[in-house]
């Protein structure tokens, strides 16, 4: 039976291989410290962060994560630890600074087998950044667990101290750069669902493994299960999307200019959209024609909930994204399951001095085998079940997707008309699993883009990945050519603009349909000259257009300027650049966005190094992407390492020229 503690209640352990799960609905830092018979932490080497995530008897998670599964085996602990803290931080400069301001974390302690021994909710935290939420110490040769709650407002580096660590802030800081270059690889979290706007489809209930004992319905976030799985909470929550339209208190108007009442103090607040109180409710989804009894639903496109087709497709690919997360890490957790518990029968039947008598040993290893290979094939038909409902969702919605969400190959591409709304959002690739087989899933980015994007031109660490620097180059610009010329189709006639700095001309084969078409602001910018021209203008424009959303005054911008979104593709960075040019784009890197000017930066970040560290904030605010497919996108739920593989045209195709073609011919009238 679970022990629902309450702070400084403790409650024995029977079990010494542990894991202790975490679920804070937001990305948090999870770490642990060891500590002595006296309290004291010996030194950093005596703490599991995500930048050494591994200590004897201990594993905790690489990354910042919404849920966390530490690992423990306590008997591998060193015989001189006395206590291990777990610990809980805030990401710095990602979000809320402050655990008064998200909902109150959940612990629980579980043995392998997935059954709860204690939880505790950490409530009652304010101003604090960083928490030591469980203590787990020897008592008369036994291990208990503790429920602390104990917060710091001076964050990681404050706790450190208090744990007796000398070196608290360095390591402090340390940890922080670790989490951040974790953030800077994550895959930005979906808009949180509302109950109006969850999936109405219901894909195929994924089998639970032996640690999930209360199934999830898969396909459906907006219900919560039992939270006997991280992975059963809703996605979503993370720290990368913006709350859109907020007001603050007071009177609200809907778009007619009649005040609307706020809310009367203490009183239920209305999340309703205020343009949309008075509206007509969407029109319902597409159903799907029935079925058999006892087969799963067929897939329809579209059948998420939306204000329009386009949304629903929107949701319903997130939607997939979030399946196939938590369908592979039940597989996950199934295997380890089975795994951990072959490795106890094991030990058990070995150190029996009995069983090395005869064929005893030999029948237990052959037991154990076969229990492992049943669960395995248990977990994997799970898998392959909800594979199977997934592959047969995408090959529905695929052909169904706009141009903004489809594929180059995509036909909807031949009847391209340039549109006259900026859409929702644009594919930037895909992302697909180890465990997913030929199942992808489109890489969707909001629009317009909170966050520039980096083509990397360096070598991945993929060994099947191409060795040749030169052709590595050639494909990281037609990455950005390709994303770059999507962006521009999806736009309205007039409203997205393209800069493009090519210090030494060595883009020329890859830039030459967007300079034959004409849809560039003007010739790519060689030279030293040319990169401080364009540098010059655009961070003008941005002062300009700061000041004036500042003062409010948008009418006292210069009439010659440019009101478009703004893109600057910078090729081979940073050859051409001096240090006044370096600032100037770190500049537009941090203030563009949100005054619509872009970065798109092509570059191997080693050829930056003679910069130091000055660059470093720079590569984290960039989306990181790649010319070839590589492992390294994570999603903030989970912690799965997400392989990408770059939205490229087809060899051969003539469709991004026809593209670009049509672009061109409809900004003739505005460039006059």
């Amino acid at each position: 039976m679970t022990a629902e503690l309450v702070r400084g209640q403790n409650h024995p352990l029977s079990q010494v291989r542990l894991e202790v799960r975490v679920s804070a609905g937001r990305p948090v830092v999870a770490g642990a410290t060891l500590s002595d018979e006296q309290g004291r932490v010996r030194g950093v080497e005596w703490v599991a962060h995500p930048g050494a995530p591994t200590l004897p008897g201990l594993e905790v998670s690489k990354q910042a994560a919404a849920d966390h599964r530490l690992a423990f085996d306590l008997d591998a602990l060193p015989g001189t630890v006395h206590r291990v803290s777990v610990l809980l931080a805030l990401p710095t400069g990602a979000g809320p600074a402050r655990f008064g301001a998200v909902a109150a974390p959940f612990v629980a302690v579980t043995g392998l087998d997935g059954s709860e021994v204690a939880s505790y909710t950490l409530t009652g935290l304010d101003s604090e950044s960083a928490v030591v939420a469980l203590e787990l110490y020897r008592r008369q040769g036994a291990w208990k667990v503790r429920a602390v709650g104990q917060g710091y407002a001076g964050g990681l580096a404050d706790l450190l101290a208090d744990q007796g660590l000398p070196e608290a802030r360095r390591l402090a800081d340390s940890i922080n750069e670790a989490v951040a270059q974790g953030l800077a690889r994550s895959v930005s979290a979906p808009p949180p669902r509302t109950p109006e706007g969850d999936r109405s489809r219901q894909a195929a209930a994924s089998a639970p493994g032996p640690d999930q004992p209360h199934p999830g319905t898969q396909g459906a976030p907006g219900t919560v299960p039992p939270p006997s799985s991280p992975y059963d909470t809703p996605g979503g929550q993370g720290d990368t999307v913006p709350l859109q339209g907020y007001q603050g208190g007071g009177a609200q108007t809907d778009p007619s200019g009649v005040a609307q009442p706020a809310p009367p103090a203490g009183g239920p607040i209305d999340y309703s959209h205020p343009g949309r109180q008075t509206s007509a409710p969407p029109p319902p989804p597409p159903t799907a024609p029935p079925t058999p009894p006892g087969q799963p639903a067929r897939p329809v496109a579209g059948d998420a909930t939306g204000w329009s087709m386009e949304e629903r497709l929107y949701n319903q690919v997130w939607g997939m994204f979030e399946d196939l997360a938590r369908a592979t890490a039940a597989y996950r957790s199934a295997v380890d399951f089975a795994d951990s518990r072959m490795e106890q029968e094991l030990d058990r039947a070995l150190s029996d001095p009995r069983s090395r008598i005869g064929g005893q040993g030999d029948a237990a290893r052959e037991a154990a085998q076969a229990k492992h290979a049943d669960l395995v094939d248990q977990a994997r038909a799970a898998l392959d079940r909800d594979l199977a409902q997934l592959t047969a969702e995408s090959e529905v919605v695929e052909p169904a997707l706009p141009a903004a969400y489809a594929r180059w190959d995509n036909p909807v591409w031949h009847a391209y008309r340039v549109p006259m709304e900026i859409p929702m959002a644009v594919r930037l690739g895909d992302l697909r699993l180890p465990e997913s087989g030929e199942l992808s899933i489109p890489l969707l980015v909001r629009l317009p883009l909170e966050r520039g994007l980096w083509i990397d031109s360096g070598r991945t660490t993929r060994e099947d990945s191409l060795a040749d620097p030169d052709e590595l180059r050639r494909l990281a610009m037609d990455t950005a050519v390709a994303n770059a010329a999507r962006l521009l189709a999806v736009y309205p006639a007039g409203e997205f603009t393209v800069h493009v700095i090519d210090p030494a001309g060595s883009a020329a084969s890859s830039l030459a349909p967007l300079v034959r078409s004409g849809v560039l602001a003007g010739p790519p910018a060689a030279g030293a000259t040319g990169v401080a021209d364009v540098l010059t203008r655009l961070t003008q424009r941005v002062d300009l257009v700061q000041m004036a959303v500042r003062g409010r005054a948008a009418d006292a911008l210069p009439p010659g300027l440019d009101t478009a979104e703004q893109l600057l593709i910078v090729n081979d960075f940073p050859h051409g650049f001096d240090d006044r040019a370096v600032t100037q784009l770190r500049y537009l890197a941090d203030e563009g966005p949100a005054v619509g000017v872009h970065l798109m930066v092509v570059a191997d970040r080693e050829d930056a190094a003679g910069f130091g560290p000055l660059l470093d904030p720079m590569w984290r605010a960039l989306l990181r992407l790649t010319p070839v497919p590589d492992d390294h996108l994570a999603d903030p739920w989970v912690g799965h390492a997400w392989t990408y593989e770059p939205a490229l045209v087809p060899r051969g195709s003539e469709v991004l020229q026809q593209v670009l073609s049509r672009v061109a011919a409809a900004r003739r009238p505005w460039d006059r």
